[in-house]
């Protein structure tokens, strides 16, 4: 296990994990950007599962579950470029870093699992 293997996909576990809980604490940010990009609250516990999971399947690449890994990292990958899209179809372009910050960790993710 390479270094640059763990420090990047520790920080993609702990910002999902971070970004899940305020999904499902319904933080005043999370609610402002859902409206903003037109989601309605009640998606808000399916997509911090979605992110928990990703999260939760990197954490068993790092205890050696390489293709559940690299399925979460995947699944991540395609998660945030959804959202990403999103953003774009509402132009919401003023907080569009955010969803493409997550989306460069999980594809750092998915590059280092794949190539480790």
């Amino acid at each position: 296990m390479t270094i640059a293997y763990l420090i990047v996909t520790v920080i993609t576990i702990a910002a999902n994990i971070a970004i899940a809980i305020a999904d499902l604490a319904k933080a005043r940010f999370v609610l402002a950007n859902s409206a903003e990009v037109g989601l309605p609250p009640r998606f808000l516990p399916f997509l911090a599962a979605c992110k928990a999971a990703g999260a939760t399947g990197l954490a068993l690449g790092l205890l050696g579950f390489d293709l559940i890994a690299t399925a979460a990292a995947s699944g991540l990958v395609v998660f945030f470029v959804g959202a990403i899209a999103v953003h774009l179809r509402a132009r919401v372009f003023h907080n569009i870093a955010f969803p493409a910050a997550y989306l460069a960790l999980a594809v750092a993710s998915l590059v280092l699992t794949v190539t480790h």
